[in-house]
Order: C-alpha cells, then structure tokens, then sequence
C-alpha cells in the first residue's frame, strides 16, 4: 500500500512552524510534514502553483487566489554595530533614525512607506548580505525582530523602533482547498484541540441541577414510569432555600 501524501508547508525566513510541525507529528503520525523553506518574494507564488500546501509568509504579499489566516506580528527594529550611538538607548523612534545611513535589501520584509534614515543607493540581493554590510559599517538595517535574531553577530545588537509598522505573519492556502489535511493543520494553527472540526459549534452550556432533575423525570415518563414527587422539604433547585416567614 503506497504511503500517504505527506503535506507540504512553506516558510519565509524568521518564520518558525516548529512547535505547530510537533503537534502535527503527535495527531498525524502517518503523514509526514515537509518544511520547505523559500524566499520571502516567492512563498505565494510556490503556494498558487502548486509546488506546496501552504505557507506560512509576510504581510503585505500578493495573495491573489489564496486565503490568508493572519497569526500574529512581529516587533520591527533596528540593527546597529554594538558601539553605534543608536545603541545607546533601550528604544528607537523613526526619528531617531532621521541622519542615519539606511540598508534597504531587495528582499525588504517591510514595505515601510516612509522609513526612517536616509537609504543607501546600494541595494543588498538578501537581508543576510545587508546585516553583512551592517557590520562593516555602511549603515543600519530596520528588519522584523526575528530576522535580526535570525541573522544575530556578535558584533551588531538591535533595538525596537516604537513608532515603526509591524511586521504580520500569516498562514495561507490555495482558495477552495477543503482537503482533510489541509483543515487538520489550520486547524493546530488555530489552537483547535484533536478531533474538533472546523467551524464546529460551541459546547452546549451546562445545565442546573434543577434542569437535570427534570430530564430524569421526562426520561422516566418516556419510558413509561411515572416520576416520583419530590420529597417534602427538599428543593430541586441547586439555589439557597428562603426562610419562614
């Protein structure tokens, strides 16, 4: 019998499906996980042509035919030699920033509209090869912070800008992709625990002593006894009892 289909999942750099690839190896044991890491530009492109699943990516992205669950957002900052003045402080504004020599890779993970610094004509291919030239002191680079983590020398620390744009991070799938696997893993993205179906409705509330009392009693009748009168004195209410007037 031919093993079944393993399912394939995309991941930009800094993105880590690590703990969500553990939870599918514990209720999916028969069909392995593949991880495929891809470049930033191309993880939707890989996804709309078939080549994987789905695809954990980076806002803003072309996502035309696909449907996108956002899970969360990065923390934006700002990568500096460690003896850079920058690093002076615990936290950045753009403004800060404002005379500042600025890398900006062909792979910017941002977008920023109107980032901070003024940019450097020289356009590094990757992030990686900027945090390089961070390093030789060219000038800063403003990344997502797992990117910086990512990419982390001994010789260039980082800082959070307060005022810059996040950077989201969401799951995306071809529209219209129903199979149970696919479902299965949106589904421990989501936090959905083992068995429960996409869409199920919520649990039914629990119901008070005095409801259960009286669905014994109706189960009783319908089975042709007749309920037994509660006894005197006692309530089938679980509330407190009121005094004698």
């Amino acid at each position: 019998m031919p093993a079944p289909p393993a399912l394939r999942l995309a991941y930009v750099p800094g993105a880590t499906p690590a703990k969500w690839a553990r939870t599918w190896a514990e209720r999916r044991p028969g069909v392995p996980l593949e991880l495929r890491p891809v470049a930033a530009a191309e993880a939707a492109d890989a996804l709309r042509a078939g080549a994987v699943d789905l695809a954990l990516l980076r806002l803003p992205a072309r996502t035309s035919g696909l449907a996108v669950i956002p899970l969360y957002e990065e923390t934006t900052v700002a990568v500096a030699p460690k003896d850079h003045v920058v690093t002076a402080a615990d936290e950045l504004t753009a403004a800060d920033l404002a005379d500042e020599p600025v890398l900006v890779p062909l792979d910017d993970a941002l977008h920023w509209a109107d980032p901070p610094g003024t940019p450097i004509e020289h356009r590094p291919e990757t992030t990686e090869d900027a945090v390089e030239l961070v390093a030789t002191g060219l000038g800063l680079l403003v990344v997502p912070q797992s990117l910086a983590r990512l990419y982390h020398r001994k010789d260039l620390t980082y800082r959070p800008i307060t005022d810059a744009p996040p950077s989201p991070v969401a799951l995306a799938f071809r529209e219209g992709d129903r199979r149970a696997d696919v479902e299965e893993f949106i589904g421990i993205v989501r936090g959905r625990r083992e068995g429960s179906s996409r869409g199920a409705a919520d649990p039914a509330p629990k119901r008070t002593a005095r409801e259960k009392t009286l669905a014994k009693q109706a189960a009783r009748a319908a089975a042709g006894k007749k309920a037994a009168p509660p006894k005197p004195g006692r309530r089938t209410g679980g509330g407190p009892r009121r005094g004698r007037r």
